[in-house]
């Protein structure tokens, strides 16, 4: 007959018996572990009995003293840590010296929000009380972090951290720049970064945000002025670009060396359209259905096709010539060139662009100095002094349609770069900086 009662199957099963807890109770174990590390002085008694031994030092790239530890800072410490304590139990002398960073905008945007939150500017404040407000404020939070990375069971020399403030720290640095400048390899120089209209600085890779953004784009009629390109001359190369505000700092037009290139004349267009029947210009064989759709034109013959290479020594005029734009623009063979979008021309302004600034600076061509650190064109350049980048693009394309140079226009979502901080979309600006040549 079955039982009532369950089967105890407890003397069927041979457990181990151990000291240690059923349950791991880590908030009340690990600060215990942490206590007794601390009561044993474990990091120095380390220290004495590697003595002599072979040395591992990991250089640590420090974080900044801003605010409280994430979860990227717990991954950081802890693969470090465990890289450190691996080679102090194979035998080095593996020390930890903690440090953090305390110079830069994470700090300064800190206390910028404080004043901002109080009706205050920053320029409004001296710059030495400024800077005793960010030493302050760094130092509060390397305590907080330093107690926060010792909960985590990092281990290391908590005590005497390196701080990049430190007046001793600062000292070194300087006196090593100084060895470069000695030396003749500290030189001034300039080159387009990303740079905040709104923070008003350069920003690091590190500091850049990639968000969706929608832009004006304009496709361009540039005159030529002269070509080998027979069927080309007195006509125009069309160039496309999300950024017309660069327009005014054009001083040269990149092709593809090996990109096949037609030459079109139209021969019909639709009724809103600003092709003209009878106009030839330049574009890639591959994006030539495409940019003919995107201008209006309906109906338009190839009378002419070459190779990138053809355009070399081609020269065209800015298509505001005779409007205080009046130099040349060469064409210029740059690798970067592509047929994925566009017209297989780029317009290049040396001030606004790694490519372009490195395509003109290896053909000679001037970098001009058209927009200043608050995003305002500077005062000598032509039609736009004084008009800030991020609204002038309506104004840049009635200046282009004016001069008869608007072949079309439109509008494109895309991921562009924005400031972790501010949020606000960026800028490549040429600016001066300071090089070390190696």
């Amino acid at each position: 007959m079955p039982s009532d009662t369950a089967p105890d199957y407890k003397s069927t099963v041979f457990l181990p018996k151990t000291a240690f807890s059923m349950k791991a109770g880590l908030p009340q174990l690990e600060p215990k572990l942490l206590e007794r590390w601390a009561n044993l002085n474990l990091y120095q008694r380390q220290r004495d009995a590697s003595s002599g031994k072979p040395k591992f030092v990991l250089h640590d790239g420090p974080p900044y003293a801003n605010g409280h530890l994430h979860i990227g800072h717990a991954l950081n410490k802890i693969l470090k840590d465990v890289i450190v304590r691996s080679r102090q139990m194979m035998g080095f002398d593996a020390p930890y010296v903690p440090g953090w960073d305390c110079h830069g905008l994470p700090i300064e945007w800190k206390i910028e929000e404080q004043y901002r939150a109080k009706g205050q500017s920053k320029d409004s404040i001296p710059a030495v009380e400024f800077r005793r407000e960010c030493r302050e404020f760094a130092a509060k939070w390397i305590d907080v972090q330093r107690a926060e990375f010792k909960r985590l069971g990092v281990a290391g020399d908590w005590d005497n951290p390196y701080t990049t403030m430190a007046f001793a720290s600062e000292a070194a640095i300087v006196r090593e720049l100084a060895k470069f400048v000695l030396g003749g390899n500290l030189y001034r120089g300039a080159k387009p970064v990303l740079w905040s209209v709104v923070e008003k600085t350069a920003l690091a890779d590190a500091e850049v945000e990639y968000a969706d953004h929608t832009s004006t784009t304009v496709w361009v009629r540039f005159p030529v002025a002269s070509t080998k390109v027979d069927a080309l001359e007195g006509h125009h190369i069309v160039i496309w670009t999300t950024t017309p505000w660069t327009l005014p700092g054009n001083r040269a037009i990149a092709y593809g060396h090996d990109i096949d290139y037609a030459v079109v004349e139209v021969n019909a267009v639709n009724e809103k359209s600003l092709a003209q029947v009878g106009e030839r210009f330049a574009v890639a064989e591959a994006l030539r259905e495409v940019t003919l759709k995107s201008a209006g034109v309906t109906d338009a013959a190839t009378v002419a096709t070459c190779k990138g290479a053809d355009f070399a020594g081609t020269v065209c005029r800015h298509p505001w010539h005779g409007k205080g734009y009046d130099f040349d623009v060469p064409m210029l063979a740059g690798g970067f060139v592509t047929t994925e979008q566009g017209t297989g021309f780029v317009h290049i302004a040396p001030g606004h662009g790694e490519d372009d600034y490195e395509l003109g600076r290896a053909n000679n061509v001037p970098v001009p100095e058209t927009v200043n650190g608050d995003g305002l064109y500077v005062e000598s350049v032509p039609l736009f002094a004084g008009e800030h980048v991020f609204k002038v693009d309506p104004k840049v394309v009635a200046a282009l349609k004016d001069a008869g140079a608007l072949l079309a226009q439109g509008k494109l979502q895309h991921s562009y770069p924005h400031s972790w901080r501010s949020k606000a979309p960026l800028i490549f600006r040429n600016t001066p900086q300071w090089f070390i040549s190696m």
